[in-house]
């Protein structure tokens, strides 16, 4: 893969990643008033799993409507929505799995009170949540998204790119690797 698609990449995982938490915050804040909590399992304001989620996305299934006429596109909204909805829902799953292997649960509530769902782990209504998310991910944003990285440089995009991974880096080393070194500073001490 060209350094310029991967430059690209990094930034729309960025951008995805931080519209994942700002939906998620203002969901918890505004909707369901459970009031402000970094909905995050880094320090930043990201949310890694919208990110591959999107990056999924467009590998994926961007390709059935990128550069085809209107009509073609408006007709495949419902098959984007299901496959959209599939591919988010098995990468939540996916992700619950992990996090509880790796950190010992899955940093998000439970879906154990929704009416349908798997474990408590996925669920109906947020699943179609996330096909309408990748609906607008693809036809809107996108798009947007493209038209953007069309008008940077390649060195710009580069340069961007690497201060995202740099940035994403430092988050994950403070969260993951700093508790284990203080850890043992402190049964040392």
């Amino acid at each position: 893969m060209k350094t310029r698609k991967l430059s690209e990449y990094t930034i729309f995982f960025i951008i995805y990643a931080c519209i994942g938490w700002i939906y998620e915050v203002s969901l918890e804040t505004f909707i369901y008033k459970w009031g402000f909590s970094n909905r995050g399992v880094l320090f930043g304001p990201w949310l890694p799993v919208y990110g591959f989620g999107a990056l999924t996305f467009i590998v994926l299934w961007y390709r059935l409507i990128k550069d085809k006429p209107i009509v073609k596109k408006l007709c495949m909204i419902p098959v984007i929505f299901i496959l959209t909805m599939l591919t988010a829902t098995a990468l939540e799953l996916l992700t619950s799995y992990l996090c509880e292997w790796t950190m010992g649960s899955w940093p998000w509530q439970t879906y154990k009170d929704y009416a349908i769902n798997f474990e408590g782990r996925i669920a109906l209504s947020p699943s179609i949540r996330f096909g309408i998310g990748g609906v607008v991910f693809l036809y809107v944003i996108q798009p947007f998204l493209d038209r953007l990285a069309a008008k940077l440089s390649d060195r710009q995009a580069k340069t961007a790119a690497i201060i995202i991974l740099a940035v994403l880096g430092i988050d994950m080393f403070c969260k993951f690797v700093l508790p284990i070194i203080f850890k043992k500073t402190l049964i040392y001490s």
